[in-house]
């Protein structure tokens, strides 16, 4: 009542926007569901955050604290950097210093802070897309995760030209985005992810950054007006933030908010660990890059902590613990890839290592030794991250034991192994995948997950690779196994009941086709040559349906015969035999990068694998459907060469 209407009525319609809900979609019922998917706890924050933007609360609350005198900065005590001993990481520094930056771990881009047009307060500036380009571009340089690689050189004999570059690079961004005025102060995560590595930076350089208390000062007051949008997110946003609030408050230890942020973000962080992760290890947002990124925040904020005479609680150590035994459970320790699993915004924001983004041995690696008490691996070049936190290795240290591990099947006689996803959703889905099969050979990750590419991108690569359609997966009648109610957000949850998980089967069930009076059900098991995978759909329902099994395979050369693919590996041929019913009548597709190969048109993003944001390479898309009425049977055969 003591609101005026008008403002009232811009704050309900800027409501499915703030959500993200997808503008065909019929609002009120999906905005309904939306805030039952969400709680009620978190659709308040999120209509708080609201009201405080569209009021111009926040334009009036967080201000730029560079005019107050006598606070001083404190080195990060606990970073002990590592020399660059590879030909590619001085290429890599060489490039950075002429202007070149490396984005998600593989997009060659400008060093460039700039943002086309007139800046204005950021309140202002919530777009997805600038000029037609996707957000990420523009924030990913703005993180200032690349000083990692200077600080590193700068360590091997101290040349200024490195301090020099970064200090002048700061006031550059600086002087193109004055506090709060931007699109890069937006949001309170990429300001904490800035905060953070500007710290790291600062604590390895033996100068002095002009005005450096000033920056991190600006960075951190941006953040706890509206960390309530982070709680309602419930995702790795919060643990950013509060892990640089944590940061803030030891690196300008004599500011009169270093107290609050401190413990405000200590709380915060604590609790989010507590919230965001199941005893189990399985991280909310069903991602292993987002997975990954969290566990290398909980090692900041562990090193950090210790120099602070602080330790973390023994439950949030019981779940990191946990965490990072069930991302080992998910890595090849030769390679150190995992699956591609849900959203993947190629975040990698303390890449402290030479190895490339795709290994996830270096974070494991100091995970391991800092919440399980020792390394998960021999030792390699992987170790670099533990030494920059403070851990590195010693003389005659055991690796552990991870031979108990359940994720993954592995053959008996060939070097593959294959999972079978099954998840019981806690929160927001990102990827309608459940039942996928992901399956390795020799390091080759032959049926892979889609991975992301885009998310703000102009059809068709609006974020399309969530969809079960794109997923090694059943769909049904055309539908996806949940309600899309945004780029970011799925409502009626398919749920996933695990039957068998055993070293020798994987077999499951889920309920997303419950509205059509379907199950789908799943089994993988091996075979003397390989696997084994099949598929069964079951219900009454009194009419056919159309049921689509599909595949996506890495880029070989390949035959098809019938229902039969080969393809032609470096390693050798590997077939791949789908099995229906012969009364059955059946439609093969082939699509490689958007194109159709055989059978009918396909979508375009169809036939891609992206590794990484903002990167898609060619794939094979293939797929079998029929239309009959239930119960339904597939049966996939995947044959292997036998070792030798």
């Amino acid at each position: 009542q003591f609101v005026p209407r008008g403002i009232l009525r811009r704050i309900s319609a800027e409501l499915p926007c703030a959500l993200r809900i997808a503008p065909h979609m019929p609002s009120i019922t999906i905005t309904l569901k939306a805030l039952r998917e969400l709680g009620l706890i978190p659709s308040v924050d999120l209509l708080r955050y609201k009201f405080g933007k569209t009021t111009g609360w926040y334009r009036r609350t967080v201000l730029p604290l560079t005019g107050q005198p006598g606070f001083t900065t404190a080195p990060l005590l606990f970073l002990s950097p590592v020399k660059p001993n590879s030909e590619k990481s001085i290429a890599k520094v060489g490039a950075l210093l002429s202007g070149e930056v490396e984005l998600f771990g593989a997009v060659k881009a400008p060093l460039d802070f700039s943002i086309p047009g007139r800046l204005q307060h950021w309140t202002f500036h919530e777009q997805a897309q600038i000029e037609g380009k996707d957000i990420k571009y523009f924030w990913e340089p703005a993180r200032f995760c690349w000083v990692a690689g200077l600080a590193a050189a700068y360590s091997d004999g101290h040349d200024r030209k490195f301090f020099e570059f970064f200090s002048e690079k700061l006031s550059e961004f600086m002087l193109l985005n004055p506090p709060y005025q931007g699109p890069h102060w937006t949001s309170g995560q990429e300001a904490g992810i800035r905060l953070m590595n500007i710290a790291l930076a600062a604590s390895i350089f033996k100068e002095a950054v002009p005005g450096l208390s000033g920056i991190l000062a600006v960075h951190a007051a941006r953040i706890p007006p509206t960390m309530v949008y982070a709680r309602a997110q419930r995702n790795n946003h919060l643990l950013s933030e509060a892990a640089a609030l944590f940061t803030a408050g030891l690196v300008l230890p004599n500011h009169p908010e270093a107290e609050h942020w401190r413990t405000l973000g200590w709380r915060t962080f604590c609790d989010a660990v507590l919230d965001q992760f199941t005893s189990e290890g399985v991280y909310m947002q069903q991602s292993a890059n987002y997975h990954r990124l969290v566990l290398q925040l909980a090692l900041w904020v562990h090193s950090a902590a210790g120099t602070a005479g602080l330790s973390l609680p023994d439950g949030c150590l019981n779940r990191l613990a946990a965490a990072t035994r069930h991302l080992l459970e998910l890595c090849d320790p030769g390679n150190g890839a995992v699956p591609n699993l849900g959203p993947n915004d190629g975040a990698y924001i303390f890449p402290l290592t030479e190895l490339p983004f795709a290994d996830y041995r270096p974070v494991l690696q100091a995970a391991a030794r800092a919440f399980l008490g020792g390394p998960a691996f021999e030792p390699g070049p992987w170790d670099d991250m533990s030494a920059w936190f403070g851990m590195p290795a010693v003389q005659g240290e055991k690796s552990l034991d991870l031979t108990s591990a359940k994720m993954f099947l592995h053959h008996p006689r060939c070097t593959t192994r294959a999972s079978l996803r099954a998840a019981e959703f806690i929160h927001r889905p990102g990827h309608a995948d459940q039942l996928h099969v992901d399956l390795w050979w020799r390091g080759m990750n032959l049926a892979a997950d889609p991975g992301t590419y885009q998310y703000n991108a102009d059809p068709p690569w609006n974020n399309p690779l969530v969809s079960a359609y794109f997923h090694n997966t059943i769909t049904i009648d055309g539908h996806d196994q949940m309600t899309p109610a945004g780029r970011f957000l799925y409502v009626d949850r398919a749920q996933a009941k695990r039957r068998q998980y055993t070293n020798a089967i994987q077999a499951a069930e889920h309920d997303g086709y419950r509205a059509l009076g379907l199950t789908h059900r799943r089994s993988l098991t091996p075979t003397p040559t390989g696997w084994r995978v099949e598929d069964a759909v079951f219900g009454q329902t009194g009419r056919s349906h159309r049921v689509r099994l599909h595949w996506l395979l890495l880029d070989h050369d390949w035959i098809l015969d019938g229902r039969s693919l080969v393809l032609k590996t470096p390693e050798g041929p590997v077939k791949l035999k789908i099995e229906v019913p012969d009364e059955i009548g059946y439609t093969i597709g082939l699509v490689r990068a958007g194109e159709r190969l055989i059978g009918l048109d396909a979508h375009p993003a169809a036939g891609w694998y992206s590794p990484t944001y903002g990167v898609k390479t060619p794939a094979l898309s293939f797929s079998v459907e029929i239309e009959t009425y239930a119960p339904v049977r597939f049966v996939t055969v995947w044959e292997f060469p036998e070792d030798a």
